[in-house]
C-alpha cells in the first residue's frame, strides 16, 4: 500500500483531535459540571435569618456534590429522618428542626470552613449532618405510590412552614437536636455531649406508646459482655469473671451516668456503645452467668424525640407547641 502525503496528514490530524484537542474538550465540559457555585451566606434581617435559595451537599453513594435548592433539601431530610406516616404537625416539627440544625452547620462553615469529611460542602446525606434522600432515591426505594401520597404529604408539611426556623434569646438555636424516642424523658445536653446547651434541658415525653424498641431485652454470657467491653475499651482491663454490676448514678433523664463493673466503672453510654444497646437507658441484671440489660428508647435522647413529637401530634398539638416543649425557651418564625 503506498503512503501519500495526503494520508500522511489525515493520521496527524486524527492524533491531533484524539490525544490532545478531545481530552481538552472533555476537560473543559468536566469542569462545567464540577465547579460548584459558592454557598450564599446566610442574610440577617432584623433578628431573624433568610435561609439560602439554593445549599451545597455531599452526596455519599455517588461521590459529587451536588446544588439543591434548600426547601428541597430539608423534604429529603424529613423524608430521611422521620417515618411519613406521622401526623402533618410532627412531620412539620421535624422541618423546622431540620432546616434550624442544617443552617447553623451552613453558617459555621462559612466561618471555619467545610468539615474535613465533606470539603466541598457544608452538609452531606448522611447520619454525619442528616439523612437525605433525594426524588430519585425515594421513587427508587419508595415506589410510584409512595410518591403520590406520602411525598406530597411531606411536601405540604416543609412548605406550610418555609422559611421558619427556631430562635433561642434572639439567636438561631444551632444545636436542634433529635432522636427517635426517649423511654419517658429527654436528656440535659451536659449529661449526654461535652457542653450545657439552656433549650436542651431534660423534659418529659409521655406519649411514645407507639415508639420502637421499648422493653427490649438482650442477654450476654459473661465472657461475650466481659470480651465486648475488653474490645471497646483495652484499657480498663475487665478481668474475665464477673463478680458484680452496680449502676452508680443515673441522668436527669433516667440514663445510666456511670455503672461499676467489678472495680471499673463505665459511663453508660459507653456500655451502649459496646454492647451494641439502642439506648443508655437500661437497667441490667445478673445470675451469675448470663447479664440482661433491658433498654428503653432509641438514640441520644437529647432534643426533640420524634415519637413523642408524633404523640403530641396525635393529642392535638401544633408543630410550634411540640417544637417549644422539646426545646426549651425557643421561639420559631
Amino acid at each position: 500500500m503506498r503512503i501519500t502525503k495526503k494520508t500522511i496528514l489525515y493520521v496527524v490530524i486524527a492524533e491531533l483531535f484524539f490525544f490532545i484537542l478531545l481530552p481538552a474538550v472533555l476537560l473543559g465540559i468536566n469542569g462545567i459540571f464540577h465547579k460548584l457555585p459558592s454557598p450564599e451566606i446566610p442574610q440577617i434581617l432584623g433578628n431573624k435569618i433568610d435561609t439560602p435559595e439554593y445549599i451545597n451537599v455531599y452526596r455519599h453513594a455517588y461521590g459529587v456534590t451536588e446544588v439543591i435548592p434548600f426547601e428541597d433539601y430539608v423534604k429529603g431530610v424529613v423524608a430521611g429522618e422521620m417515618p411519613s406516616n406521622f401526623e402533618p404537625e410532627a412531620l412539620k416539627a421535624q422541618a423546622v428542626a431540620a432546616r434550624t440544625y442544617s443552617l447553623s452547620k451552613i453558617m459555621r462553615s462559612g466561618e471555619g470552613g467545610n468539615p474535613p469529611a465533606h470539603p466541598d460542602a457544608p452538609l452531606c446525606d448522611d447520619t454525619h449532618c442528616q439523612v437525605y434522600r433525594s426524588v430519585y432515591d425515594l421513587t427508587s426505594l419508595k415506589g410510584e405510590v409512595w410518591m403520590n401520597e406520602d411525598w406530597q404529604k411531606i411536601c405540604n408539611a416543609v412548605d406550610s412552614t418555609k422559611g421558619q426556623l427556631m430562635y433561642y434569646d434572639g439567636k438561631l438555636a444551632e444545636q436542634a437536636l433529635f432522636h427517635s424516642s426517649s423511654g419517658g424523658h429527654t436528656e440535659n445536653s451536659e449529661d449526654v455531649f461535652a457542653s450545657a446547651v439552656p433549650y436542651l434541658r431534660s423534659v418529659e415525653s409521655p406519649y411514645e406508646e407507639e415508639a420502637t424498641h421499648q422493653k427490649e431485652v438482650k442477654y450476654f454470657s459473661a465472657k461475650d459482655f466481659v470480651y465486648l467491653l475488653n474490645l471497646k475499651y483495652p484499657n480498663r482491663k475487665l478481668s474475665s469473671s464477673v463478680q458484680s454490676i452496680n449502676v452508680i448514678s443515673k441522668s436527669a433523664g433516667g440514663r445510666v451516668e456511670d455503672i461499676k463493673i467489678n472495680e471499673s466503672t463505665y459511663k453508660g453510654r459507653e456500655v451502649r456503645d459496646a454492647l451494641g444497646l439502642s439506648s443508655a437507658n437500661f437497667e441490667t441484671a445478673f445470675d451469675g452467668s448470663t447479664i440482661t440489660i433491658t433498654s428503653n428508647g432509641f438514640g441520644h435522647g437529647v432534643g426533640m424525640s420524634q415519637y413523642g413529637a408524633n404523640g403530641m401530634a396525635e393529642r392535638g398539638a401544633n408543630y410550634k407547641e411540640i417544637l417549644e416543649h422539646y426545646y426549651t425557651g425557643v421561639k420559631i418564625y
